[in-house]
């Protein structure tokens, strides 16, 4: 395997936009046979078109709507094995899904936590945002200790035979009136924020670029936080530049 032949490499997949069953599946295929050591680890990314989804306990209560109303969005709301509450993933979100064999990196959950909350204050760092961890909720947020927080990026894993997958999603140019159809993370009243709106451009719509290029700033942070290289996957469809992929692992993200 690639970790035993000098630094650990993390295959990175950029899947444009996709249905969330589709991902999923993948994501259990890809988990299985990291499992059974068949694959190196790996790091998709995506955009999903419209869908809630809620952790295996989460509160279905949490889904401010009836299904009704779901239904006439086009809007399916789905319960998953990952941990966290109800969720939204739409246009202009990254989505990542980190697929590791925990023991190869010497981590545990918490560590892996910390390093995704690492990756997307990175990641909004980069975009001129600053973010923050804030305590007790896992995930991103702008002012996490003042009078106004606002949750930028959630986070909900799953780890199964040693092996991670689900992850984080981060409001890039979201538009955030979907949000109102949930309690963002089971928190009635929490304040959803984007990259957009925090850089004073709330009425910019979502495109799947804007996506594209905060995944490639995500997956350097990341590497960088792993100690790992990046290396494109062969079923990857892009972006456009994917010599942006093997770049070294960075102390910072330029």
């Amino acid at each position: 395997m690639d970790e035993e032949e000098g630094q650990a490499r993390l295959h990175v997949r950029w899947l444009g936009r996709i249905g969330y069953r589709d991902a999923w599946r993948l994501q259990q295929d890809l988990a299985a046979k990291r499992a059974d050591g068949d694959i190196p680890d790996q790091l998709l990314l995506l955009e999903h078109d419209p869908v809630l989804t809620l952790g295996r306990y989460a509160d279905e209560t949490h889904i401010r709507v009836a299904p009704e109303v779901l239904a006439a969005r086009g809007i399916e709301a789905i319960r998953v094995e990952r941990g966290g509450d109800v969720t939204y993933h739409g246009p202009g979100q990254l989505v990542a899904y980190p697929i590791l064999a925990l023991s190869r990196h010497g981590l545990l959950v918490k560590p892996l936590v910390r390093a995704l909350e690492e990756a997307l204050i990175a990641t909004c760092a980069a975009h001129g945002v600053s973010a923050d961890r804030r305590a007790g909720h896992p995930g991103c947020w702008i002012d996490p200790g003042g009078r106004d927080p606002r949750k930028i990026g959630a986070l909900g894993i799953r780890v199964q035979r040693g092996v991670s997958f689900h992850g984080i999603a981060l409001n890039v140019t979201t538009d955030l009136r979907d949000y109102d159809l949930i309690d963002p993370c089971g928190l009635p009243g929490v304040t959803s924020t984007s990259i957009a709106r925090e850089l004073g451009r709330a009425d910019q719509p979502p495109t799947t670029e804007s996506v594209a290029a905060a995944a490639v700033i995500f997956a350097r942070a990341l590497a960088a936080m792993l100690n790992v290289t990046l290396e494109q996957d062969a079923a990857s469809t892009g972006p456009e530049h994917p010599e942006r992929w093997h770049t070294p692992p960075l102390s910072g993200v330029a």
